[in-house]
Parts: C-alpha cells; structure tokens; sequence
C-alpha cells in the first residue's frame, strides 16, 4: 500500500487530470519511502486510482444509505406514502450502487491505459520509460568497460532546466486546492526528480555490478545527463521576464542553465508566471533523450621531494613563440611513469618554488605535488609506491625523487603556505671583474640580515607584474677559489632573486654584490641546496 492520505486525494486527482505519471504525483504528495518509487509505474497508477475511486465510492453508499432510509421513512409515514411518483425508467438499474461502481472502474481502467501512453508533463518521461532494468544494464556495462577501480559509487543526474519550469507550473496548479482546503505543503517538500530517479535505480545498478554499492558520496562518479528539444521554448518566457538571469557564457552551449532558471523562477512572481506559461504545463510532443553516460574519478594527490642534476633542464616545458626549446623537462620526466600507473587521463603539476632552468636542486630536494585527474586507478600500497618512485628514478639521470606518498587536497596547502614564509639555502659561483684575495671577502661572512629591494628582474618582466619586493638575506659565507672567482653561500627569505643580487640588474636590486665588492661581479653557476619546507613528511629509506 502507497503511504497517503486524505488531504493527498484532491492533489492526485488535480495531477493525474493534468497528466503527470504515477511516481510524479508521489512526489507532489511529498512520499520520501523510497520503496514506493521502485514499484512498477502501472501498479502505481492503479493504486492511486482506487485511492481516489475508494472516496467516490463512499459518496455513492453515502447517499444510497440516505435514499434507502428517505423510502423506509415514507412506509411509516401515510402522509409520505400518499404521494405518487413516475414510474422507473426501463433502463434504470436495480442497485444504483454497483451502477455507479461499475462506470468508476470502466473510467479507472482508461485512465490508466491512457496515462501509461502519455509522457509526463513534469518529469518528461524520466520516471516512466528512462529508470529501469535496461538503463541500469547500460550503467553498469558502462562503469565496467572503462576499466575503473572503484567499490563504491554516486550516481549523478543532469536534467534538461525546463523541468523546473514544469515542476513550478504543477506546484502553482495545486496551490490553490491545498489552500482552499486550509492544507499545508511547503514546495521544498515535493520530492526532487532527481532523488526519485536515484532511488529507483540505486538498487538495480548495485545488482547488475553484482553487489557495488550506489552511495551518496563516493570517490568514483557515474553521469547520467537527459536533455529535451524543447528546453528553449519552455524557457523562453522567462528570458524575457528576467534578462538579467540570462547571460551567454564561453562554456555553456545555453543560456537557460539550470542555475539561471532556478534563479529567474525565484524573481518572477506567481502572476506574471501563469500569465507567461500554461498551468498546469502542456503535454510534451517527445520524452527526454538519455546522452552518452560519463565516469569521473575525484583526482588523486601525489606529493614528493625532487633532485635536479641538470644545467639544461626546465622544471616545466619551455615553449617559446609556439616553439619547444628543450626535449624534456622535471615535470614531464617525473609525470610519465605516475600517469601510467595511475591511469589518469592529465594532471596538474606544482612545486615549491621553481629553479631556472641552468640551476641545480641538490640536498633534500625541493617539494612538489602533482594532482592527477580522472584516475582510473587509485589505491597503491607503500611498497607499491615506493616501486614506483624507482621507475621514476632509472627512467633518467637527470633527477632523482624521493618521499613519494600520496596525500589529501588539504595536505597540499602546506607546500603554499611554506613557499614565502621559510627559507631557502642556495651555492653561487661568482666572479668579479677585479682581482681579489682571501682578506677581500671575508667580510661577508659577517653580514646578517640584509634587506633588499628588488625590482622585477628584466628577464621575469615578461610575466610578472612590476613591482619592488623587500626580501631579505639572513647570512652569508665566501670561500676563496681563486683571484678572479669564489664560492657564496646564501641563506634567503623564499622569493629572493639570488642571480640579480650578484649582478645587481643594472641597479634594479639594491644593495646588490657589485656595491658591496666595489667590483663588477656575475654569477656563473648556481645551486639550490635547500628548501625549507617540512612537508611532505618524510619517508625513512
């Protein structure tokens, strides 16, 4: 038995005459049982209709029972039997309750046939012919053959936006019979197309991939998407009501997006709309048409230290002018054997920090953090992880990783947050213009905390906003090599310009290396030794 009420009568019958299908009406009844939805539409439909006949009926006995007594009344009463009547009509029937009974079947009986060939004015065939055994047989072969690895699911539903049209034009239909009867039902009520859809068919998905359960949040994500040939003309109107919810966008086909239909239906008032739009909505010429199902896997997070080697090796592609300029580079030497591991159909490389492309990372590396999209494989043991950071390492001797894992989304924002805020130890071979000894350098030992304003370098310029940035070098160290080069070491604030303190960019960087020796210097080498971030943890070797 269907979970209604008294009050729910006046609606089915208003619904029903409108043409909506049977779990429709069960929606606008507010029925949240689940089980009431996966219930054959034809069984539905013929339990709301004896529901309502059920209360015709009782009129029928109702005032039969008051005939019945009105008679018995006269035989005791002479003044009452005196009174002569026309005689029955020859085609009269003897009980004029199964005459009554019988014609509310016959119409019971055609009103389902009818309305099992109709499609729904509210949910345009959703709920009728597109939520079954054989959409389910289609979900999960589809689930199957693109090869993901998942033991949970979330089914997801992409409607065409005039369904919200239709199911306002419904709303407002019934409206006035649940006020005029001093009923209460609150809009937010009514049971979304969507939820009903997923309620049908969580069950059958989960039997045909033999027991994966459909969930309401799970990392692996199965598309359903309808769409309509009249989702403009139904929304048309509204276009003209409220210009300013609809505005094209580069990525949107449409105008009329859900969101912007939702938000038009929210200005307009309940006059202006049954001015605008027939109430209740016209029967479609078609039903929904299902598109091709999509699978999306929520990305994964990896996470790593890498070592650069290399004094001819970007850390990203280097494409100038549409034209590559170095056959390989960090990123992609590292991203290779990740991505086929993983499956992943792309990703998004990040680092903390990034060298130039003739400077090495030495030490313990610098961190880094791939997100990898629509991974078809998610779940890799330590040990698996650790194989896979050795195929990174023999592909290439030009960098070495380590402290491979991987990690959340909220993990990621450690690496950020540590890029201006720590510090960064850096070698530089320098050579000056003048002669120098041992005794010329040694004063740079002593100098801590210098503060620096730097200009954007002239050869960032290009893609970085001009600006003088204070940064600050908290210690160096000079080692003597020979009268024309020695070796400087620097400890910095992360962001310094280690190269334009050298050579002081034309006196874009103040003070610079040039005013401390009295000399023209210039860096000919230079190597990150450390980055001091203490993220990603750490993982013993």
């Amino acid at each position: 038995m269907l979970p209604l009420k008294e009050k729910d009568k006046p609606i089915i019958q208003k619904l029903l005459s409108a043409g909506c299908c049977a779990r429709c009406v069960l929606r606008f009844c507010c029925v949240s049982v689940q089980a009431a939805y996966r219930q054959a539409q034809h069984e539905t439909l013929k339990e709301l209709q004896a529901f309502i006949t059920e209360k015709e009926n009782n009129k029928v006995q109702d005032s039969t029972a008051q005939a019945l007594t009105h008679e018995n009344n006269k035989s005791h009463d002479p003044a009452l039997s005196e009174t002569v009547e026309d005689p029955p009509c020859k085609r009269t029937k003897l009980d004029p309750t199964e005459t009554l009974q019988s014609k509310a079947d016959s119409v019971a009986m055609v009103t389902v046939k009818n309305m099992e060939s109709r499609v729904c004015v509210a949910c345009l065939g959703i709920l009728q012919d597109l939520c079954g055994p054989d959409q389910a047989v289609q979900i999960a072969e589809t689930a199957k053959a693109q090869n993901y690895e998942f033991d949970t699911l979330v089914l997801s539903v992409s409607l065409p936006a005039q369904l919200c049209v239709r199911e306002h034009s419904c709303w407002l239909h019934v409206k006035k019979e649940v006020r005029e009867k001093g009923l209460v039902l609150d809009k937010d009520d009514v049971i979304q197309v969507k939820e009903a859809f997923k309620w049908i068919m969580q069950g059958l998905v989960t039997k045909q991939l033999e027991g994966v359960a459909v969930v309401s949040k799970s990392p692996f994500e199965v598309g359903v998407e309808f769409i309509h040939p009249e989702t403009e003309s139904d929304c048309h109107f509204l276009a003209k009501s409220c210009p300013d919810c609809f505005k094209p966008t580069k990525n949107k086909q449409s105008v009329f997006t859900r969101m912007a239909v939702v938000k038009a239906l929210e200005k307009i008032s309940d006059a202006r709309f049954l001015e605008r739009y027939p109430c209740p909505p016209l029967e479609p010429s078609s039903s929904c048409t299902p598109q091709d199902i999509q699978c999306l896997h929520v990305s994964v997070f990896i996470a790593g230290r890498y070592n650069k080697f290399c004094r001819s090796l970007p850390q990203t592609p280097w494409v100038i002018d549409g034209e590559r300029r170095m056959e390989s580079s960090v990123e992609e030497l590292i991203a290779a054997p990740i991505l086929s591991a993983f499956r992943a159909d792309g990703f998004n490389f990040s680092s903390s920090g990034r060298e130039d492309v003739d400077v090495r990372t030495l030490g313990n590396g610098r961190p880094f953090a791939m997100e990898l999209l629509n991974p078809h494989r998610s779940r890799f043991s330590k040990v698996e992880m650790k194989q896979l950071q050795e195929t990174i390492n023999k592909s290439s001797d030009k960098i070495r990783v380590r402290d491979l894992q991987i990690v959340t989304r909220d993990a990621m924002s450690r690496m950020k947050e540590g890029e201006e805020e720590k510090t960064k130890s850096y070698t530089a071979l320098v050579w000056t213009q003048k002669a120098i000894e041992k005794e010329d350098i040694v004063f740079i030992n002593d100098i801590k905390d210098l503060t620096l304003d730097q200009k954007t370098p002239l050869r960032v310029l290009h893609r970085r906003a001009l600006a003088i940035r204070q940064r600050v070098i908290h210690s160096m160290n000079a080692r003597f090599v020979d009268s024309h080069h020695f070796y400087l070491g620097l400890k910095t604030q992360a962001g310094t310009y280690i190269k334009e303190f050298v050579h002081g960019d034309f006196g874009r960087t103040k003070p610079n290396l040039c005013q401390l020796l009295k000399t023209d210097t210039d860096i000919l080498e230079l190597d990150v030794e450390s980055v001091d971030v203490d993220w990603p943890p750490p993982i013993p070797e």
